[in-house]
């Protein structure tokens, strides 16, 4: 992932994780969303098989803020970014989850810059991806 040219945060295998603070998200959700990440079994074994968590896989993490997956386009063209905690809310929360990542998994974890304009690359190797909702719970 890079800002304004530079590389601030990278992760050769493992998760990138792109995390959406809602307006009612507590630290209760931030680490339900640790913990579960921390205990998928995802990557591959020496069979092939997803059975492997995060840190039996010897991966890292790479988490970035991204509040648009919590966009509504129910209404018209312009999506409502509503649900969304705001910049003061979510910082926390965000920091918070990341602390508890690397505590649960054993694992790095890089950050983007929150609030930042970010290139993400990404090379999905699967492809698996995920949508993990600590309000549902699934």
């Amino acid at each position: 992932m890079t800002i304004e040219g530079a590389v601030v945060g990278a992760v050769e295998r493992g998760l990138l994780i792109l995390l959406a603070v809602a307006a009612d998200d507590d630290p209760d959700d931030a680490e339900w969303l640790a913990q579960k990440i921390t205990a998928l079994r995802i990557f591959p074994d020496d069979a092939g098989k997803m059975n492997l968590s995060l840190g039996e896989a010897g991966g890292g993490a790479l988490v970035i803020s991204q509040f648009t997956l919590l966009a509504s386009t129910r209404k018209g063209a312009r999506p409502s970014f509503n649900a969304a905690a705001s910049p003061a809310a979510a910082l926390p929360l965000y920091h918070d989850f990341v602390r508890r990542l690397a505590a649960a998994s054993g694992v790095s974890v890089s950050t983007g810059r929150f609030g930042a304009r970010m290139e993400v690359a990404l090379v999905n190797q699967g492809p698996v991806t995920l949508v993990l909702d600590s309000r549902l719970k699934e």
